[in-house]
């Protein structure tokens, strides 16, 4: 029977105001100085006024229609006036959870909490703003959930939360005067004079834009033009990664804060990016792959949802890797060049692109200005597929795709096709005997984990915690593994 672990709550009554704030802002931004100018000051008052009535309204009536609960493995959050909607979440498929605190939220003790579901194109539950108590105390009740443990455990674990914050392992913590320097030397930041220019340039030959709307609109172009960069180093400055008994965890961000958790068993890949003026350095960036992140949400932040290392040399990201691939040494794993005859078709890169594989793990490394070294867990492929183009079978070429349910994708390019078909072959099987293992493993570990105890879950639910990551078909056991959605339920 399922029991409710947290009855029916609203979020924090400071978030009408949040959100109101944030909704006059864009409209302030909307309107622009022209609209300024031309509307004059009392009726842009007016204006800015009327909107921020209605925003405060409708902001109102969406906090007291809005509710969550967790129920049984389930989180639900119920929304909406006229349309009523109910999301039940299975905890289950949770990916990763997220506590962000934007400067506002910082600065009137609230927190937004976000919890990635697999397959979801978005952020699945975004419940802003909680308090900083109360996010952290659901964020800690959901991963025990997730996780499995009974609704004992759940309030045992809540009583001990000092002594699971005590044992929070530090695995790294970022430069600051790396993340600077590195952002310095990235692209974006490199266009930033030549932007300045071509906005500063029109109106030093034009002397009537000059007046007090020519000039705060330059000044807002500018701000537009410096803002990007300097939020992606704002977002990567004290970056700290460790690990502790929910999983890894990942905090950041000098004005907008960012604390992270993936629970284990989540991460599908990851890559490490050498950029051209990094190397001189001896710097890398690790991006870290987990489904569910990803999409618009992960792309208006700072920093990706997935950023492992902003930057660190060689050895620091093969220590922090082996941590979170659970000991994998990406200079261990064997990656065999491409054929001579790929000159032809990748003049440049062939050099760069190699392809191997270990017991546990299957890489691809590509690139020319930018090597890319992609490393994918095989308990985490989805399919494996053999690609030829027109001129590579001419060559006898073809690309070797390992797709995982995440954004991140092992492609060895321009193989020998006889060998590519047969490596196909070879990674369906091991990887599916990885899978096949990770499940038992799982599932002896679950059946051990409280002995006697009614409430531990046995070996049925640890097989379904694996199993809610990959569903096999039914009609053929070979077939390549899926992910299944979160559900979604309307009430009228």
């Amino acid at each position: 029977m399922s029991v409710d672990l947290v009855a029916r709550r609203r979020l924090h009554p400071l978030t009408p105001l949040l959100k109101g704030a944030k909704s006059i802002a864009i409209a302030v931004a909307a309107i622009s100085w022209q609209g300024y100018a031309q509307l004059g000051f009392e009726r842009w008052v007016a204006l800015v006024a009327g909107i921020l009535v209605i925003t405060l309204i409708l902001a109102v009536v969406s906090w007291l229609v809005t509710g969550f609960q967790t129920v049984g493995r389930e989180l639900r959050v119920t929304e909406g006036l006229i349309w009523r909607r109910t999301r039940s979440i299975p905890l289950e498929r949770v990916q990763a959870i997220d506590v962000n605190r934007p400067v506002l939220a910082r600065l009137t003790g609230v927190a937004e909490l976000r919890i990635e579901v697999i397959g979801a194109r978005k952020t699945e539950a975004p419940l802003a703003f909680l308090s900083v108590a109360e996010a952290g105390d659901l964020r800690r009740r959901l991963l025990a959930l997730a996780r499995g443990a009974s609704a004992d455990a759940v309030v045992a674990a809540d009583e001990n939360a000092t002594v699971e914050a005590a044992a929070e392992v530090p695995v790294h913590t970022v430069d600051n005067r790396h993340v600077l320097i590195a952002n310095l030397l990235s692209p974006p930041v490199l266009f930033v004079p030549m932007a300045l220019l071509a906005t500063i340039t029109p109106m030093a030959y034009d002397p009537p834009a000059w007046s007090v709307i020519g000039v705060a609109s330059a000044a807002t172009a500018l701000i537009g033009v410096v803002l990007p960069p300097l939020r992606r180093i704002f977002a990567q400055w004290h970056f700290r990664i460790a690990i502790d008994a929910t999983g890894l965890r990942l905090r950041h961000g000098l004005l907008e804060t960012r604390s992270q958790t993936v629970p284990p068993l989540r991460v599908q890949a990851v890559q490490v990016t050498s950029p051209l003026l990094w190397r001189p350095l001896g710097w890398v960036r690790t991006k870290l792959d987990v489904a569910g992140y990803g999409g618009n949400d992960a792309a208006s932040q700072g920093v990706r949802g997935s950023v492992l290392l902003p930057v660190a040399d060689w050895a620091t990201t093969r220590a922090v890797i082996a941590r979170v691939l659970d000991g994998v040494d990406i200079d261990a794993v064997p990656l065999h060049p491409v054929p001579n005859r790929a000159r032809f078709v990748s003049p440049l890169a062939r050099r760069r692109r190699a392809f191997g594989r270990t017991d546990a793990v299957v890489a691809a490394r590509d690139g020319w200005l930018t090597v890319r070294l992609v490393v994918a867990k095989l308990t985490r492929v989805q399919s494996v597929r053999v690609v030829q183009g027109p001129v590579q079978r001419l060559l006898r070429l073809a690309d070797l795709h390992v797709d995982t349910a995440g954004g991140l994708h092992a492609v060895g390019r321009d193989r020998d096709a006889l060998a590519a078909y047969g490596l196909a072959g070879e990674l369906a099987e091991v990887s599916r005997a990885a899978r096949l293992a990770e499940t038992g493993s799982a599932a002896a570990s679950g059946s051990a984990a409280v002995p006697g105890s009614a409430a531990a879950p046995g070996p049925a639910a640890a097989v379904d915690l694996v199993r809610h990551q990959r569903s096999a078909s039914e009609h053929s056991p070979k077939a390549s593994p899926t992910y299944t959605q979160p559900t979604s339920t309307s009430i009228m």
